[in-house]
């Protein structure tokens, strides 16, 4: 059905749902929590690399990948948010470049986040060899690897949009993900959604094997028995990290499926469009810097320091 509309047209009807039921009230959260991650980010981004000690810590290096790309995807959000509800229209083209950066930044992040499991579970399985396993240097181009292996895919389906549509200059009201993979034909939608059930797989599998793992190789060291040892606690905390990274990515397959479903409302689709941009995506980018910084003790301990330094030194100028 989508792929036999103009875009432009289709982005419109867009804009007058929205319009019709105020969902650009749902932007009001949407740009407060962006910018309280904003200004968490680049200060726990500042302790990871004012501090020679961290920026030697792979874990560390890892959490400072997942805060550029949830940077970056909040950064694009927000501006395409801005866009629809000022009404500027935006050339397809830019549209679909926004778009392949955008699902890179978001599947940067969620193979970082499973990263860290495995990072956890090499620290815990083989202490003695770990930082022979995983020295920084090599840890650098594992994390190119990382944003190169989230790029490929976006990038190859702007490409094949372009061959499909064939009008870049065309302009739309809106810029949306769903709206740019909705207009793909059927094989390559299909792709889609065994391209994102393929990675979530192997995410989620590696994800339960290590946990799994790690309750099997710690079990009899006693870290579990008390109900709120930190353990559990950080177990407790990564785990609804985790679940808040992934679950908007399967409500997105939904968005999917309704965009092509003609016995669906238009206006359903707008709807769960809406909440999963503007309230499910940045849910987990909004915890996540407050997560790490209570759960790393290392991290917070250099931000407490660092605040430290730079209250003595605004006293030594005042006197």
């Amino acid at each position: 059905m989508a792929s036999s509309v103009p875009i432009s047209n289709l982005t419109q009807e867009w804009v007058e749902s929205l319009q019709r039921w105020h969902l650009e009230l749902f932007f009001i959260p949407t740009i407060v929590s962006t910018l309280a991650t904003l200004l968490a980010n680049p200060v726990l981004l500042t302790c990871i690399f004012l501090s020679r000690a961290l920026r030697q810590e792979t874990r560390y290096l890892l959490v400072a990948n997942t805060l550029m790309a949830d940077m970056l995807f909040l950064i694009l959000n927000l501006t395409t948010g801005i866009c629809t509800i000022a009404g500027a229209q935006m050339q397809w083209l830019v549209c679909e470049l926004v778009t392949a950066v955008t699902v890179t930044a978001y599947c940067c992040a969620i193979l970082t986040v499973t990263l860290m499991v495995a990072d956890t579970y090499a620290a815990v399985r083989w202490p003695l060899r770990y930082h022979d396993i995983l020295p920084p240097a090599r840890i650098h181009r594992i994390l190119v690897g990382v944003w190169v292996l989230a790029a490929i895919y976006p990038f190859t389906l702007v490409i094949m949009m372009q061959v499909e549509r064939g009008n870049p200059q065309e302009k739309v009201s809106v810029c949306l993900v769903i709206i740019s993979l909705g207009f793909l034909q059927l094989t390559d939608r299909v792709g889609i959604h065994i391209y994102f059930f393929v990675a979530a797989l192997i995410c989620s599998l590696l994800i339960f094997y290590c946990y799994i793992r790690l309750y099997m190789i710690t079990r009899t060291h006693g870290i579990w028995q008390s109900r709120f040892s930190r353990a559990r606690i950080t177990l407790l905390a990564h785990g609804m990290l985790l679940l808040l990274y992934f679950a908007p990515g399967f409500v997105f397959t939904l968005e999917l499926s309704l965009f092509h479903r003609e016995d669906i409302s238009y206006d359903v689709r707008v709807w769960v469009s809406t909440v999963n941009m503007c309230v499910f995506m940045l849910l987990p980018r909004l915890f996540a810097p407050y997560l790490y910084g209570l759960r790393y003790r290392e991290l917070s301990d250099t931000l407490m320091h660092l605040l430290h330094q730079k209250r003595r030194l605004s006293q030594v100028t005042v006197s």
